[in-house]
């Protein structure tokens, strides 16, 4: 009893401002004092955010690591301890401590750090400790050595698609592609790639944010990747200054748009799927309107070459991805002959049936080279909450 007590009394004194955040980079556990407790009635508990690494499991080909954090206290910080084992039952391999010494630093602390490992499994510990003797306790396992890299398929994580494909609508010209484009990227996505997919066709506005919905209540771990593909109709409001994806039921003359899906609303919903590592792929007219800043920009692949393939994913998921490419800007893109795909979809299979090339891994960046050469000019860029230096990846199983 006196344990539940301790944790019931830990949730009642969090900022409430945390209890809503999507917390997959923070993995902090508590330890309070109950000796006083007029002082931890008025505490505030310590919040440890990873900066790097982000995943709770790591992987390095070399000793030298670096690791970033910040730590962030209303009640002043005491002391900051980081600590190398083997696991939680060994004893420390090392350990630093570090004292705030300005009042900032108390209260908001940045700490970056280069570590010497060993060869095999170091559990980074990070305690930190208010003057209230609170502490918050967070972890990150990182492997070091040839012998100690698992293939990109052993990690633990989970790739998820959900492709949204209309060719017949209520009051908009139908479509011929749409719908067959879909089924062979789901195809290639589960039987190369091992995605678990999703396919909604012809849905309306209320199936479209109902399947939204599910994943936005979907748990996902820190390297687990989720890809959304809406291809059919688009339109672009030049009052509005608006981008829409046109839905089954969408009315040709809608002035107020109230049948069709938002981008401004597409963009928010997706942005707040709790998942750290989402990509959008739309083949619609006007796609290239989804972002107001659009850019196309390329990744550069060199200095993974000599990677595992391992370390490559985590990596490259080191960083939380929300990023778009659409098959063209503020302009009509074709729908393609009947029978065949359209011309961004023929790309995006071309690259998918590349199977990664030689490290079995198809970067964002690649897929970029092989639609870059289309006409209209596909467009690729960042939304939300994107992190610099965010990729998103598909690995073959």
């Amino acid at each position: 009893m006196k344990n539940k007590f301790n944790k019931l009394l830990v949730l009642l004194i969090m900022p409430l401002c945390l209890l809503g955040q999507n917390v997959s980079t923070r993995t902090n556990e508590f330890q309070v004092d109950l000796s006083d407790p007029k002082k931890v009635v008025n505490t505030v508990i310590p919040v440890i955010n990873w900066i790097s690494p982000t995943a709770e499991s790591n992987y390095a080909g070399e000793t030298r690591y670096k690791i970033k954090f910040e730590i962030e206290s209303s009640t002043p910080l005491k002391k900051i301890t980081i600590t190398i084992k083997e696991n939680a039952e060994s004893t420390s391999r090392g350990m630093l401590t570090i004292e705030p010494t300005t009042e900032e630093e108390r209260h908001k602390n940045v700490i970056e750090k280069n570590l010497t490992l060993m060869d095999g499994n170091n559990l980074i510990e990070i305690v930190a400790e208010n003057e209230d003797g609170v502490k918050t306790v967070s972890q990150r396992t990182v492997r070091v050595g040839t012998t100690a890299m698992a293939d990109a398929s052993k990690l633990d994580r989970t790739d998820y698609a959900v492709i949204f494909t209309t060719n017949d609508y209520d009051f908009w010209p139908d479509l011929i592609n749409p719908v067959n484009d879909g089924r062979m990227i789901a195809e290639e996505l589960k039987k190369n790639y091992g995605y678990k997919v999703e396919v909604v066709e012809g849905g309306s506005q209320s199936d479209i944010l109902k399947k939204l919905r599910e994943y936005a209540e979907k748990k996902y771990k820190p390297l687990d990747q989720l890809f959304i593909f809406f291809a059919g109709h688009g339109q672009f409001d030049e009052t509005f200054g608006e981008g829409f994806v046109v839905t089954k039921e969408s009315q040709l003359h809608d002035e107020a748009k109230t049948t069709y899906l938002s981008h401004n609303r597409l963009r928010s919903i997706i942005n707040n799927i709790p998942s750290e590592h989402i990509l959008l792929a739309m083949d619609v007219c006007f796609g290239g309107t989804f972002d107001q800043a659009i850019a196309h920009r390329g990744l550069d692949e060199e200095v993974y070459k000599e990677a595992s393939q391992a370390e490559m994913v985590t990596r490259k998921l080191s960083y939380k991805t929300r990023r778009y490419i659409t098959s063209g800007g503020k302009e009509y893109v074709p729908d393609g002959r009947a029978g065949m795909n359209s011309p961004f979809a023929r790309k995006i299979l071309e690259a998918l049936r590349s199977r990664g090339g030689k490290d079995g891994i198809l970067s964002l960046g690649e897929i970029n080279t092989y639609v870059e050469s289309l006409k209209p000019q596909p467009r690729a860029g960042e939304f939300g909450d994107n992190a610099p230096g965010s990729d998103f990846i598909f690995v073959i199983k």
